[in-house]
């Protein structure tokens, strides 16, 4: 695929030494192996990447050689920015909080971006999002387009973020394209077992978190005659276990595994009073994006999340999401 915005892109870069590359306050696999594949592809075109996150990065991810050199702060001097896997300028909102977003304002704005949601951030001077099954892919196929050149480390982070977002090929969104590029990437060198194997030596957990997720099990409550199952997690649980964990990873696969569960959805309660949920729902039931938008989130139809800062109660906010859910997989059940 041929993407035509490739010679904004090529413009804008020819144009900038340091490149700042920045991820969503929600990092994920996707993309932090994006932004790690950006790195080292502006490393080799001679520029001087810069990885920012405003939020720690989580330490599932912490298997993917160079995560720590991912910054919290923006350099006060840069040329342009990068921002993969995301559109959405709420997704941003530690840069709007730190004062640092019209830094980025002020200089060529990339968006790299696969999500089908409404593009929100007003002072991008590129948008390049197709609706491929990761940023990785997009960021693939531009490579070939560019010629931008792929050392090993480019390859195998492209095949992490591929493989993250498309549940390694699982998911509905993922095509034959999405396949032969794994397969030429495994062809370039990259050794998939040696990736998982890494990634299973961080998915390592304390006995504390084993007794943990046990009590999270069960507290998961289920409405709709089970087609909707809840976990709540309050900022003392989030303050505890979260440099451990996520919480709501340890338990949300559970939750939609369970018989006749369609969608599941982790609640996490901040104790600055706003509230995010993640949401998964199963093969066959793509609602995940809508019940997000619902709330002025976004993401996938099979994963996506919300979050709301303030004026508003919690039990509003749960009752008003198992009720929005509830009606969704109605109108599924109906088409």
């Amino acid at each position: 695929m041929t993407y035509p915005e490739a010679d904004q892109i090529r413009a804008v870069l020819q144009d900038a030494r340091r490149v700042v590359i920045i991820q969503a306050d929600n990092p994920d696999g996707d993309s932090l192996g994006s932004a790690l594949a950006m790195e080292q592809i502006l490393h080799e075109l001679g520029k001087e990447p810069f990885l920012y996150c405003g939020v720690d990065i989580p330490t599932y991810l912490r298997h993917l050689r160079g995560w720590d050199r991912v910054n919290p702060e923006l350099p006060h001097q840069f040329d342009a920015s990068i921002i993969v896997d995301t559109s959405a300028d709420s997704l941003l909102e530690t840069l709007t909080k730190t004062g640092q977003k019209h830094w980025i304002a002020a200089k060529p704005c990339i968006i790299l971006d696969h999500h089908e949601t409404e593009q929100t951030i007003p002072f991008a001077k590129v948008v390049c999002n197709y609706p491929v099954v990761a940023t990785g892919e997009l960021i693939y196929e531009l490579a070939q387009q560019l010629d931008w050149p792929l050392n090993a480390t480019t390859k195998e982070m492209l095949a992490v973020s591929i493989l993250a977002d498309s549940l390694g090929l699982t998911t509905t969104a993922t095509t034959a394209r999405s396949i032969h590029i794994i397969a030429e990437l495994v062809d370039g060198g990259v050794s998939i077992p040696d990736l998982e194997e890494r990634r299973r030596e961080m998915m390592r957990k304390a006995p504390e978190l084993v007794h943990y997720k046990g009590r999270l099990l069960e507290r998961v409550e289920y409405y709709a005659d089970n087609r909707v199952a809840t976990i709540t997690i309050p900022w003392e649980e989030i303050e505890t276990y979260s440099p451990l964990y996520n919480p709501s990873m340890l338990v949300i696969d559970d939750m939609r595994l369970t018989t006749n569960t369609d969608i599941a959805i982790a609640f996490k309660l901040y104790n600055d009073g706003h509230v995010t949920a993640k949401i998964r729902s199963n093969y066959g039931k793509p609602i995940a994006n809508k019940l997000a938008e619902h709330f002025g989130g976004g993401g996938h139809a099979y994963a996506s999340g919300f979050k709301i800062t303030k004026g508003r109660a919690f039990a509003d906010i749960k009752s008003e999401c198992v009720a929005k859910a509830t009606e969704l997989l109605a109108q599924l059940d109906q088409q």
